[in-house]
């Protein structure tokens, strides 16, 4: 049966993403009825869900479509949507350079995730003429505002002195910051540092965690970094390669 909204009725946006841990199949329907009366924040909410099949049907063409109704409507988040979505080709074809276009609309009106996602194509040159410096500021703007991953490279920007005098005491504070805020990637960063430093105790932590909490590609590349970090991070590459073993096993199991 569907959900039947009536038109004088609010919508408690944040009263459906509570209902979807409990009743996602209701709360879909609730979602899409306040979407197609035009509620930009459930339009957002559907494509979102169409994503990830939560409650619903999963259906990656659909939910690129929300995204892009949501964002006529002004949401800065839909434009970032959108922008993954074109990055990655899903649901329809891959087009990077309008998904820069998208991520810059976000990220002009101080969208974290816009910014981020916008200084990863400028950092990379793709869809967009690579600029470090450009790259560095996104990644800057983002920290500022407490985004976990930003945090993590515009650490990654100091330590190294990309587009930007050194400063590895800045890119510390940085890293730990990412770290705390829960970025498996910030953890990993500040615990190599530690290492290097001698510091083993304070970094181990750091390292276990970032090995349960990372996906498959951060243990490969972490991985990597191990074993080319000399004697400090030469007694942690077992464990990560074990971990990375068991999940590309798990998610062979799965496919």
């Amino acid at each position: 049966m569907s959900y039947q909204l009536r038109r004088e009725e609010a919508v408690d946006v944040a009263g459906l993403k509570a209902m979807l841990e409990h009743s996602p199949g209701q709360a879909a329907q609730a979602i899409l009825a306040a979407a197609g009366q035009g509620v930009v924040e459930a339009q957002l909410l559907l494509g979102q869900i169409l994503l990830d099949g939560r409650g619903i049907e999963a259906d990656e063409a659909v939910a690129r479509r929300w995204f892009g109704i949501a964002a006529q409507g002004g949401s800065a988040m839909a434009h970032n949507m959108l922008g993954r979505c074109l990055e990655h080709g899903w649901g329809g074809d891959q087009d990077v350079a309008q998904a820069a276009i998208h991520y810059a609309r976000a990220a002009d009106v101080g969208l974290d995730w816009g910014l981020y996602n916008l200084g990863n194509l400028l950092a990379t040159g793709r869809g967009v003429p690579a600029n470090q410096a450009q790259a560095l500021l996104c990644y800057e703007k983002a920290a500022q505002m407490g985004h976990a991953k930003s945090m993590n490279l515009y650490g990654r920007y100091l330590e190294l002195g990309i587009a930007t005098a050194a400063g590895p005491a800045r890119a510390v504070r940085w890293y730990r910051r990412s770290a705390q805020a829960g970025d498996f990637r910030g953890m990993f960063s500040l615990a190599t540092v530690l290492l290097e430093r001698g510091q083993a105790a304070e970094a181990e932590p750091w390292l276990a965690r970032a090995r349960k909490e990372g996906n498959v590609n951060f243990l490969k590349s972490a991985l990597a970094t191990l074993q080319t970090g000399g004697a400090p991070m030469a007694a942690y590459v077992q464990a990560y390669a074990e971990e990375l073993q068991q999940r590309v096993a798990e998610e062979t199991s799965t496919a």
